[in-house]
């Protein structure tokens, strides 16, 4: 791990234990290590996954203690949910993460990142429109890849 990722994740270990000390959760190393894997994952996941990948790498951890973990962790918003048009939650780390939204190709579930300056432009003018203040937004498209000629 180079120095500048062992920093960030120190700081998000802190952030976690934060959390739990001022709910009253237990620091168990099951929780630890689920916020490890997923730190350590590219992209979004879903909980299924993620239980499979944390299996077969030998570590003992339970579906119940893993959902009950990503609640913990989206409370605490080191981890993002998000429901792309079908039945399972996908997730994605959060922490220091910038602003993106999402195209999901309906062809095979492709979920494409983008960002568009625009959109934080558009953000701002409902905000003053409205006279209220937007904490967090989600925007997915949905759609198809073109067929190249």
């Amino acid at each position: 791990m180079k120095n500048s990722t062992k920093d960030t994740y120190e700081i998000i270990e802190r952030k976690f234990i934060d959390y739990l000390k001022s709910k009253g959760h237990r620091k168990t190393p099951e929780r630890f290590t689920i916020l490890e894997e997923i730190y350590n994952t590219e992209g979004h996941f879903d909980i299924e996954t993620l239980y499979i990948r944390m299996k077969n790498n030998r570590y003992r951890v339970s579906r119940a203690t893993l959902y009950n973990t990503m609640e913990l962790l989206l409370n605490c918003n080191l981890v993002t949910k998000h429901q792309f048009g079908n039945n399972c939650a996908q997730f994605e780390k959060s922490f220091r993460f910038k602003q993106h939204d999402h195209f999901v190709n309906l062809d095979n579930g492709e979920v494409l990142e983008f960002c568009d300056a625009r959109i934080k432009q558009i953000q701002k003018t409902i905000e003053k429109e409205l006279g209220v203040v937007i904490t967090h937004h989600s925007l997915t498209f949905y759609g198809h890849k073109k067929k190249r000629r």
